[in-house]
């Protein structure tokens, strides 16, 4: 199976302060239905990865960012079913799970998730007791690619990786097998991009 793959940057006029700091607040607005399994394991393996780079991530929905102020603040929208569907539509391989928004060549805090993809790719990669876990294994798939988008906005930057979460496209086995880290360039440039927001502090 070819990979798929993970992001494309869009254009867009919206402009907020893009998020550097060792604490970002990930807010998660749902277009569509999702899975609360789903939605835990996406906020834990997401979490997982960019830990590694001493980057600590806070969730939070719509309605609770609005009543509270935070320093970096991305803001991720997820189009379609966030959730586990037996027989979910079918989708061109090359297509993207993901994309994060770019102004005046300048990436954004601000990013979209395609569910609906990404479950498909999740289903064609599923066999056996994956079934049994399937809303689980959907979540891992999302974190991942939360993360992949994270690590564009973190360090301002499209570039992508060889081999880890931030490769240019991922299989679906990829997105659901057991783990999935940052290599470690990633990880140092995300570290990078932290200290260098701490001086500037």
């Amino acid at each position: 199976m070819r990979p798929v793959y993970v992001c494309a940057c869009l254009l867009a006029g919206m402009v907020l302060p893009a998020p550097a700091a060792s604490d970002v607040t990930v807010v998660l607005d749902f277009k569509g239905m999702s899975s609360p399994v789903a939605v835990r394991e996406m906020e834990r393996e997401a979490s997982q990865i960019i830990r590694a780079s001493g980057i600590e991530l806070a969730w939070r929905t719509p309605s609770q960012a609005v009543s509270a102020s935070f320093g970096d603040l991305v803001v991720m929208t997820f189009k379609g079913a966030c959730s586990y569907v037996p027989a979910p539509p079918l989708y061109d391989e090359l297509g993207p799970y993901a994309s994060t928004r770019t102004s005046n060549g300048e990436i954004q805090p601000f990013g979209e998730v395609d569910c609906d993809r990404v479950v498909s790719s999740v289903h064609s990669a599923m066999f056996g007791g994956d079934y049994a876990k399937a809303d689980l294994l959907v979540g891992r798939a999302l974190g991942r690619v939360v993360a992949h988008e994270l690590v564009h906005m973190l360090t301002k930057s499209e570039v992508h990786a060889r081999e880890g979460t931030q490769k240019a496209a991922l299989s679906g086995r990829q997105l659901i097998a057991a783990s999935l880290p940052l290599s470690a360039i990633d990880v140092d440039r995300l570290r990078l991009e932290r200290n260098s927001a701490r001086a500037i502090r």
